[in-house]
């Protein structure tokens, strides 16, 4: 088999070179079994050989056999694919290559993944031709996205419904296309970089975390090997040409034995045991979890599932289902999972009274051992016995229990600050909030929040393609741009000064800025269990409409950034969790710090509009002239044209009313806490004006 040196050899990958291999290895070779059970995202931070191992999988994936010529790579031997290039007559050449691998770029648009109307074909003869896109070119072989969480949430469904069903079908600009598009899909992520919504969470088969490892003799052999094969690829894929060989060879035996795997009646009842003992909503889960369960049979070489594999394949197809918001704690519960199984192994299926030998299931003689009593991918931590034999986190898993939020939504009483310090409040479970919206229109990242003007959305007119109007070609403004110049000869010419796209009016995410007030004013009457409970709803609010967040938070004489914007809001309520109360009140500070980080996030992405929601009671402390500094600090802030909401937590029968005056001077709308709930005046929603 030839190697792909321009590739990191997957056997060389510390983890995937081993037997058992770890979760990332052991997840890309399932799906390469079972194409079925529908993708892996791996989730993991920088620098973690994510996209090095995906890049690896396609030297294992066996060649295919095409027709010469055929755009869509269907299968000659398979008369039920039918190719919108065919069909094809008898004779026609067939020739093999390798398995592709199509990146996914984040900036794809929708065309050019499901593919669009050839416009050269159209300008310049008048025919209606079809330009396939990277589902077309990806069918058989692996569709890899870095960065899943970065893609705009249509196309992420567009994929993992295509990914599902096998097809892909294109309705537009006058024609009708449907080809198959089955293909190994792999998504790679950085959670700090933000999450995908757990609708989509669900979609992906497999979830696996990677993490860098902490020995630092394993560290030195990664090291040692990526330099190896920076200095000599070509040496360094000979040098595991073997190890590629044995493993791709292994790969394409399962897949034959799989179809021969008996998933028996005892076993389908402890899979569903299992999804039902973890709560996860739907039939999904159920369903993936037996597929993969079977995969991982077949990769050991056993003719039915055992425990063991529902065990393995419950470890990889359940922990990601878990997550109810973003704010749940990944992972499962192993102790609980073991339970559930229980000790002694499944039994078959009762012999069929048809059956030449009675039916039944029987060890399997496929495998290397023959047998069913042994698990190749049983690791030493999770042998097949009672449960794991090192100990585990108390209930890790569990996203329904306070240990699992980090005690987040629990009593909002303050606990005592860390070393002896400043208190630190709980905040109670979030509710849904008010819609905050940034003033005017704008032409950031495709979200939820406030208005903009786009490629996305209802169509509201059109430009000339290439000034701001987007990629979207208005074929009827194009032809009216083209017929309104004299002809010559009566015929209808195309320049490109005709060519025009559509401008349609969508919605965008934005920079939500958090200056939050931790004074002791604050930290008074349980007022701070009440602020970070709004602020968490603002947070679990801002995750759903894909915005991305940051948090400065001022108390006793300075004021400080305590997250830089990122799209991780799992990483914000972190921040939050751990905020203390306590000390004076430089509201000043705290808003000059804001306006530093806005004028800075102003500079990096001018199109991204912030929206600052800053959480103060206005009660100004800290010297002589701290009400007059923070006025003009608000008048500053105002001068930046920054669309500004105060959430007033002050509270109690006797108030100042010195947040609104704040709020005045900022040009901000004002809202007392209690307010920022969607349901806080009889259920009426009351939207700001865009």
């Amino acid at each position: 088999m030839p190697l792909r040196s321009s590739h990191y050899p997957f056997s060389a990958i510390v983890g995937c070179d081993d037997e058992p291999l770890d979760d990332l290895g052991l997840s890309l070779v399932l799906i390469s079994v079972s194409p079925e059970i529908g993708g892996v995202l791996v989730r993991g931070e920088k620098g973690t050989a994510k996209s090095t191992a995906v890049r690896g999988l396609a030297s294992l994936l066996p060649p295919v056999d095409v027709y010469r010529g055929d755009r869509f790579s269907v299968d000659p031997a398979d008369p039920g694919q039918r190719s919108p290039d065919g069909p094809f007559e008898p004779g026609t050449p067939v020739e093999s290559r390798p398995a592709r691998l199509v990146e996914l770029p984040v900036g794809a648009t929708e065309d050019r993944v499901l593919g669009s109307l050839h416009l050269e074909q159209a300008l310049t003869h008048g025919r209606v031709a079809y330009e396939p896109g990277l589902l077309a070119r990806a069918h058989r072989g692996i569709l890899y996205v870095d960065e899943v969480n970065l893609l705009h949430d249509h196309l992420v469904d567009l994929l993992l419904d295509a990914a599902a069903t096998g097809r892909a079908t294109v309705e537009r600009d006058g024609f009708s296309v449907e080809h198959a598009a089955r293909f190994l899909l792999v998504g790679t992520m950085n959670p700090e970089e933000g999450e995908l919504r757990p609708q989509l969470l669900d979609r992906f088969g497999l979830a696996v975390d990677v993490a860098a490892p902490a020995d630092p003799a394993v560290r030195v052999e990664v090291v040692r090997r990526r330099m190896a094969f920076d200095t000599d690829p070509a040496a360094f894929a000979e040098r595991y040409r073997a190890a590629e060989e044995s493993l791709s060879a292994r790969v394409a035996a399962a897949r034959g034995r799989l179809a021969r795997v008996r998933l028996s009646e005892a076993a389908l009842l402890k899979v569903s045991e299992v999804c039902a003992a973890f709560e996860v909503d739907g039939l999904r889960a159920d369903i993936v979890t037996a597929r993969t369960a079977m995969a991982h049979a077949a990769w050991a070489g056993r003719a039915s599932v055992t425990r063991a594999d529902i065990r393995r394949a419950a470890l990889l197809s359940l922990p990601h289902r878990r997550r109810r918001n973003p704010f749940d704690a990944p992972g499962l519960d192993e102790d609980l999972l073991d339970r559930v199984l229980g000790d002694e192994e499944l039994p078959p299926d009762p012999p069929e009274p048809d059956g030449p030998d009675g039916g039944g299931d029987r060890p399997g003689t496929d495998g290397p051992t023959g047998t069913d009593e042994t698990d190749p991918g049983d690791t030493p931590d999770h042998p097949d016995t009672d449960g794991p034999a090192a100990p585990e986190p108390p209930a890790s898993g569990d996203a329904t229990g306070p240990e699992a939020r980090g005690d987040r939504f629990g009593e909002d009483a303050p606990a005592p600050g860390p070393a002896g310090g400043a208190p630190v409040a709980k905040a109670a479970d979030p509710y849904r909030t008010r819609l905050l919206t940034v003033r005017g229109s704008g032409e950031g990242a495709d979200g939820r929040r406030s208005r903009a003007v786009g490629v996305r959305g209802r169509r509201i007119g059109a430009a000339p393609l290439g000034r701001g109007s987007g990629s979207t070609l208005h074929m009827v403004e194009t032809v009216r741009a083209a017929a309104s110049r004299p002809r010559s000869g009566g015929r209808l010419r195309f320049e490109p000064a005709d060519l025009r796209a559509a401008v349609r009016e969508g919605q965008e995410s934005n920079l939500v800025l958090f200056c939050v007030d931790a004074s002791g004013s604050m930290a008074a009457r349980k007022r701070m269990g009440e602020v970070k409970t709004a602020i968490l709803s603002l947070l679990l609010d801002a995750y759903r409409r894909r915005d991305k967040v940051g948090l400065v938070t001022f108390r006793g004489e300075t004021a400080e950034l305590a997250l830089p914007p990122t799209r991780s809001v799992d990483i914000a309520a972190a921040r939050l969790d751990g905020l203390p109360a306590g000390g004076r009140t430089p509201i000043a500070e705290g808003l000059l710090e804001a306006a530093r980080v806005l004028r800075r996030e102003r500079l990096r992405d001018p199109r991204l509009r912030p929206l600052l929601v800053v959480v103060t009671d206005g009660r100004a402390t800290g010297g002589k002239g701290a009400v007059g500094r923070a006025l003009r600090a608000a008048d500053h802030v105002a001068g930046l044209g920054v669309t500004t909401v105060v959430v007033d937590g002050e509270s109690g029968p006797l108030r100042l009313g010195l947040a609104a005056r704040l709020a005045a001077h900022l040009g901000a709308d004002h809202m007392p806490v209690r307010d920022v709930s969607a349901t806080a005046l009889g259920g009426a929603v009351r939207e700001r004006a865009a």
